[in-house]
């Protein structure tokens, strides 16, 4: 049975992935409802925040700063700049801040915060929603290693959580958290096959849909190599290496690199590097 956390957990913003990160918690046994607090101007998320997690939710930052050991920094990346300076000044070297803002190195947010702080930055995606996320994290100066293993086992509990280098969070921008849109686009597509084939739509987008899925749990479950797991499939002279060969020669393969490749390139200008 998972411990319970003595830690209050705030959140400055109460969107969806604060909502779902929230709600992950309680849901893994981690964070006491009563535990959570959060802010958003909007009354709407509020509500939606307190509903699917329970807390409490206001419009007060700095009654969330104040009462709480862990703030996850929840808004959107170009309304961070004022948060920030609303906040400085404001969180002691007791509490941990936690940015989910995509962009904003951890740097920026030191200068922004003050450089005590001890600062840890995310990179989530959107299968947090449903508690299959796959995040990347990384540490700012003053984070500690226990730092590290309290937001890995948060992050556990909507998904998977690497630490990696600052460097590399663009990359892990460029494959998880870009990557559920190139997988929609590749189910879409096998939905578009199995229509041209014959299948009705709503037949043909389910079965892609949970093949991909499926597939996708062979490979974390199992821990065998995806060459291997493909191998296992593909019989001699069979239909899969038909399909496969049909795919190499369009190129998925190098398409599916390039992607992962132009959108990390990207999350780099849009960080300034």
């Amino acid at each position: 049975m998972t411990a319970m956390l003595k830690q209050t957990i705030g959140f400055i913003g109460a969107g969806q992935m604060a909502t779902a990160l929230a709600s992950g918690f309680v849901r893994a046994g981690l964070v006491s409802a009563e535990n959570l607090t959060a802010c958003d101007p909007v009354a709407e998320a509020r509500s939606r925040f307190v509903e699917a997690a329970g807390g409490e939710a206001t419009e007060d930052n700095a009654r969330v700063v104040a009462g709480s050991d862990v703030i996850f920094l929840a808004v959107k990346p170009q309304q961070m700049a004022a948060v920030a300076a609303e906040l400085q000044g404001t969180i002691g070297p007791d509490k941990l801040v936690v940015s989910i803002a995509a962009g904003i190195r951890v740097e920026t947010l030191a200068q922004w915060l003050g450089a005590d702080v001890r600062l840890v930055r995310v990179m989530p995606n959107t299968p947090c929603l449903v508690g299959h996320g796959a995040c990347g994290f990384c540490l700012g100066r003053q984070a500690t290693a226990e730092d590290a293993r309290l937001v890995e086992q948060l992050l556990a509990a909507v998904g998977i959580a690497y630490q990696v280098d600052e460097k590399l969070i663009d990359a892990v921008t460029g494959l998880s958290g870009s990557g559920p849109a190139f997988v929609y686009t590749i189910i879409e597509a096998l939905s578009d096959g199995g229509v041209r084939m014959g299948l009705p739509r709503n037949i043909a987008t389910a079965l892609a849909a949970q093949t991909v899925g499926g597939a996708a749990e062979m490979v974390l479950v199992t821990g065998e190599h995806t060459g291997t797991l493909r191998d296992k499939v593909t019989s001699p002279g069979g239909t899969t290496i038909a399909g496969i060969e049909a795919l190499e020669s369009a190129g998925l393969r190098a398409a599916l690199m390039s992607a992962v490749e132009a959108a990390t390139r990207r999350s780099i200008e849009l960080g300034g590097g």
